[in-house]
């Protein structure tokens, strides 16, 4: 089997290759990829993945990206994001709000979709020292890693109980819709951060 055509092939195959899986999840929790990371929690609630493990990969994932996010903002400043104008003023406001709400930004900068990327560059552009950064990252990236892997496996409790003796592929679809509810409350999330 090259790539699986269902939903438990899929799972069987996450079962089969877990280690790679995790390394995988660990990069792209490094870049909050939300559905990755939401898809990883439903996996999980079939038992192709371990919870535990994978709440700690994706926690080391996130905390490690945002340091070094932190630390090239730090280094290059903000002149090299100016070739990308949406960049550049999105991390703008960060860095205006950093000096004011850090904590809380720190906390949630994981959730809305447009911010998510930029905001570990801001942190480092702004005054914010090193200790105060790191500190509150490993507090977010454990309450970010908790909240969306979680979601994701109760998601998955649910959805087979709600569908034991549905075919996969209503799961698949079932999964696929969450996911897609969950990008547009992203967006929506942060369409209300670029207003304040």
């Amino acid at each position: 089997m090259i790539f699986p055509t269902d939903l438990a092939s899929f799972l069987e195959l996450l079962r089969q290759h877990g280690d790679a899986a995790y390394s995988l999840l660990f990069a792209f929790a490094a870049s909050h990829s939300l559905l990755l990371t939401l898809f990883a929690g439903y996996a999980s609630s079939s038992g192709a993945l371990d919870l535990g493990l994978l709440i700690a990969v994706v926690w080391a994932g996130s905390f490690a990206g945002d340091a070094v996010r932190f630390w090239i903002g730090r280094r290059f400043g903000n002149d090299w994001l100016a070739p990308f104008p949406r960049l550049h003023r999105t991390s703008q406001i960060v860095v205006r709000l950093v000096d004011r709400y850090y904590v809380w930004l720190i906390l949630f900068h994981r959730y809305p979709h447009g911010i998510r990327g930029v905001a570990g560059f801001a942190y480092g552009m702004s005054r914010l020292p090193w200790s105060t950064f790191l500190a509150f990252n490993f507090i977010a990236a454990g309450l970010w890693s908790g909240v969306v892997v979680s979601t994701g496996h109760a998601f998955g409790h649910l959805s087979e109980k709600l569908m034991s003796d549905a075919s996969s592929r209503l799961g698949l679809v079932m999964l696929i819709v969450f996911l897609v509810l969950s990008w547009i409350l992203s967006r929506k999330l942060e369409q209300i951060v670029e207003r304040s």
